[in-house]
C-alpha cells in the first residue's frame, strides 16, 4: 500500500466536486429543468423497491469505505 494515496484523494475530490457542481448548477438555473439531487432521491424513494436498493447501496458503500480497511477489528484475541 502506498504511503501517500494521492490518487484516492483525487478521485474522492472529483466525485464530491461533481456532486456539488451538479447541485449548484441545478439550484442556480431552475429554468433549465434539471433535477436536483433531492428530486432524484425523491423519485427513487417513492417506491419500496427503490428504498431497499438505496439502503443496500448505502450498506455496501459504508462497508467498503469504513469497515473494509479496519484490520485491527479483524485480528484475533489479544494474547
Amino acid at each position: 500500500m502506498a504511503d501517500h494515496p494521492v490518487a484516492g484523494y483525487l478521485v474522492w475530490a472529483l466525485l464530491f466536486g461533481a456532486l456539488f457542481g451538479w447541485e449548484a448548477l441545478t439550484l442556480a438555473r431552475p429554468e433549465a429543468g434539471l433535477p436536483t439531487l433531492s428530486d432524484a432521491m425523491d423519485a427513487v424513494m417513492r417506491y419500496p423497491v427503490g428504498r431497499w436498493v438505496l439502503f443496500a447501496v448505502w450498506l455496501w458503500f459504508g462497508w467498503h469505505t469504513f469497515v473494509r480497511g479496519w484490520h485491527f477489528l479483524l485480528r484475533g484475541p489479544v494474547e
